[in-house]
């Protein structure tokens, strides 16, 4: 059974899936790689910076420890450790608005929005290098990538998703995709990964 698994280069060769898998891997790598290096030039950890970098462009409604907790994969004191300093900091501002005293959302502060604008763009080294393949060798990788991601969420592995396809507004017709909140046909290009309006469906509606 070991003889298989996608870690082993002979299985790679056999099975392009297993290639695959190994190559996003070493993709996953280079994510940690740039975060660890931007991190360490702001005196923040990794997580607080996506914390931040989430805060600064998401709605108002998703920035608490709960979501936020889902939405990196980690536990709600790991995320609660991390407000903490930022807190502490003067990077964050707690909103205790909500009907719920307990709970409350995260805003960024002055110094907030400072620190994302030199954060934000940790990615950007592998962007360049995704730039320079074609527009169809793009659309077909995008394609593949924001399927594979709402099938990762429907089998649990993911545990948040706002891509259309998981969206109540999304529909197939005839192969075509289909917003009904835009009242439009989508391309593939027009197809998101991190909605605004997304509202998950209806589980006894997806087939």
């Amino acid at each position: 059974m070991i003889d298989k698994s996608v870690f082993n280069p002979t299985q790679q060769q056999k099975d392009i899936s297993s290639k695959i898998v190994a190559g996003l891997e070493r993709i996953s790598e280079v994510f940690k790689v740039l975060l660890w290096e931007k991190a360490k030039t702001v005196g923040l950890s990794p997580i607080q910076i996506q914390i931040l970098i989430f805060i600064a462009f998401h709605k108002q409604e998703l920035c608490n420890v709960s979501h936020l907790a889902k939405e990196f994969n980690v536990t709600k004191p790991t995320v609660s450790d991390a407000i903490k300093v930022l807190d502490r900091k003067g990077i964050i501002v707690k909103d205790f608005s909500s009907t719920d005293s307990r709970s409350y959302s995260i805003q960024l502060s002055l110094s907030g929005k400072k620190m994302v604008a030199e954060t934000h763009d940790f990615a950007n080294p592998l962007k360049s290098q995704i730039d320079d393949f074609e527009q169809k060798e793009l659309e077909g990788l995008f394609r593949t990538v924001s399927e594979l991601i709402y099938k990762l969420n429907r089998h649990g592995i993911l545990t948040v998703q706002r891509t259309c396809f998981g969206c109540k507004f999304y529909q197939k017709n005839n192969k075509v995709d289909y917003c009904n909140l835009l009242d439009k046909e989508l391309l593939n290009q027009d197809i998101r990964l991190d909605c605004p309006e997304y509202q998950e469906k209806n589980s006894a509606s997806i087939s």
